[in-house]
């Protein structure tokens, strides 16, 4: 697949930053509603 002038160096580098965002954001989610909301649903 030809990206063209979206395949450059910064556009990969934003794209990992946004994606290790957003699996940072998921863990953290779990980890602060979901373990309490298990913890205080048994």
């Amino acid at each position: 697949m030809d990206l063209g002038p979206l395949d450059h160096e910064s556009f990969r580098a934003a794209a990992g930053t946004l994606a290790a965002y957003g699996a940072i954001l998921a863990v953290m989610t779990l980890l602060l509603f979901g373990v309490p909301f298990l913890l205080f649903s048994l």
